[in-house]
């Protein structure tokens, strides 16, 4: 079997690594050994992170309704209830747009979740 050299290959793989950590402090953008620790760590916490944005998103959509529904003499939880029960099918995302940038037209929706919690 022949010889493979691995000259090419690995400095290819070592400049691909010390590319990816630039503008890390210390040694970790520049002694390979430190680049590809630090850059296994990063790419841990990215994996990580991406997961728990989704978390800290959907946390503030809640904050961000329960806020809006209680100037409307609402918890949150009865006014997700209510608009359940009207057929009203907004995700979180949207509601809580609409509760920053349009009071008036969640004051409506607050009206269609009471109507639809008084009859039922």
């Amino acid at each position: 079997m022949s010889r493979v050299k691995r000259s090419v290959s690995a400095r290819k793989k070592r400049r691909a690594t010390l590319e990816l950590t630039k503008g890390y402090r210390g040694q970790a953008n520049s002694s390979y050994r430190r680049a590809k620790e630090a850059l296994m760590k990063a790419e841990q916490y990215a994996y990580r992170d991406r997961r728990n944005r989704k978390r800290d998103f959907r946390r503030l959509w809640i904050t961000r309704i329960n806020a809006a529904a209680r100037q409307n003499g609402m918890s949150y939880g009865t006014f997700m209830h209510g608009l359940k029960l009207a057929g009203i099918e907004l995700d979180r995302k949207v509601l809580a747009d609409i509760a920053v940038r349009d009071a008036d037209s969640f004051r409506r929706f607050a009206d269609h979740a009471r109507e639809a919690l008084a009859a039922a």
